[in-house]
């Protein structure tokens, strides 16, 4: 396998991502849209979820492709973010049809970042108008780290943020994978700059350090309270698959999130994936394609969640540092 030529979910043909953060809130929203409707499953395993239109996206229901998916901050509120997305998809004249009305399917999740520091006084919810800015805004280039949904997020030690990565399969199917990193875990280990997701890293994309010389022997303490963690994340592909198969990638990717994460999948998080597929390339090999499908995203989720820290920026006002300002790597 081999990253994508940006190295971002987008590398999936067709798919756009939009961020819209408001610096003084210190939170914000990331949408996923596409050139047209898309198959799209989703895989619950933390135990403290947020989620909007997810029941949709089982195997067995009617509606079989979804218009976009956000990742949000601002905890339940920030759910108000699909509202946005809504009306910028209803105004392109997307959505389910229903006769002659047109209903856009928009499934999204949350993580919780009411404590970060910023104002959050408003009287009026700041997120319809965040996901609305983020569907304009959706490219095929968008900014990591401090960014999107990613703006606020905390990590158990280190700020969190956005991340992405893509990764092209020998059979020429490309996965990608985009992440909100707001975990109660840690994705260094200990006290040292290396990430868990090191054996999984390509090139130098955050920092080339390798795996950590020791690993830590004690049991970890939770950092957060009940509701205030979560890593929410969407992984794609370019192949043609069945909602069935859709959910079944994204249960693999979940062990990204565990390679990464440490701990994951807690009773405090929320975690969960998201998985796309936009039909553009039959599978070749119904068994091989999948199993590599599965691997890969998990891979690229791994890689996408270690960015996320690497790549996030000081901000004034921080509570937690960055992994750049506590390490004193330059990016690469």
């Amino acid at each position: 396998m081999r990253p994508g030529p940006l190295n971002l979910i987008t590398d999936v043909r067709g798919l756009r991502v939009g961020n819209a953060h408001d610096a003084q809130l210190r939170s914000g929203t990331t949408v996923l849209t596409a050139d047209r409707p898309f198959v799209a499953a989703v895989h619950v395993m933390g135990g403290s979820p947020g989620t909007r239109e997810t029941d949709l996206l089982a195997p067995d229901r009617m509606v079989q492709d979804i218009d976009a998916i956000f990742l949000s901050g601002g905890s339940a509120f920030g759910v108000d973010a699909g509202q946005g997305v809504m009306q910028g998809l209803r105004e392109a004249g997307r959505g389910f049809a229903v006769g002659p009305v047109r209903v856009p399917i928009v499934p999204g999740a949350i993580v919780f970042d009411l404590l970060n520091g910023g104002d959050k006084g408003w009287s009026e919810s700041p997120y319809p108008n965040l996901g609305r800015r983020a569907f304009d805004a959706a490219a095929r280039d968008f900014a990591l780290g401090t960014a999107g949904a990613g703006f606020g997020a905390m990590t158990g030690t280190l700020k969190g943020g956005l991340g992405s990565a893509s990764c092209i399969l020998p059979s020429g199917l490309t996965v990608g994978a985009l992440v909100v990193v707001n975990a109660l875990g840690q994705a260094t280990v200990g006290e040292t700059p290396h990430f868990w997701a090191a054996p999984w890293e390509e090139g130098s994309e955050y920092g080339g350090l390798g795996p950590a010389p020791m690993l830590p022997q004690d049991a970890p303490l939770p950092r957060k309270r009940l509701g205030e963690a979560t890593t929410i994340a969407v992984v794609a592909t370019d192949a043609t698959l069945t909602k069935a198969q859709a959910q079944r990638m994204a249960v693999a990717a979940h062990d990204g999130m565990a390679r990464a994460l440490v701990p994951s999948h807690t009773p405090l998080d929320g975690d969960l994936v998201f998985s796309v597929a936009t039909g553009e390339r039959p599978l070749q090999d119904p068994l091989t394609d999948s199993f590599q499908l599965g691997h890969a995203a998990a891979t690229c989720l791994a890689r996408a969640i270690a960015r996320a820290v690497y790549l996030a920026q000081s901000e004034p006002g921080d509570l937690q540092p960055s992994w750049q300002s506590r390490f004193g790597h330059t990016r690469t």
